[in-house]
């Protein structure tokens, strides 16, 4: 599941919640109670390909890069 920062514009409280995508954002503040929670824009996460066979191009192989993968 994604982990979701958010702040609260009311108290500038910064928290983190996992949360399912199809969860709806918080708007409660969890210090100061008041609804003004918001979810922010995060650079944290993103793709990561994880386990041998991936080269540091993205690329799963030399047969790849071929430019067509037939037999010449």
């Amino acid at each position: 599941m994604p982990m979701y920062e958010y702040k609260c514009d009311a108290c500038d409280h910064e928290f983190e919640r996992e949360q399912s995508m199809s969860d709806k954002p918080i708007k409660t503040c969890p210090k100061c109670k008041k609804r003004k929670a918001r979810r922010m824009i995060s650079g944290t996460g993103g793709f990561i390909l994880k386990g041998g066979g991936w080269e540091k191009d993205l690329y799963s192989g030399p047969s790849n890069r071929g430019g067509g993968g037939g037999d010449d």
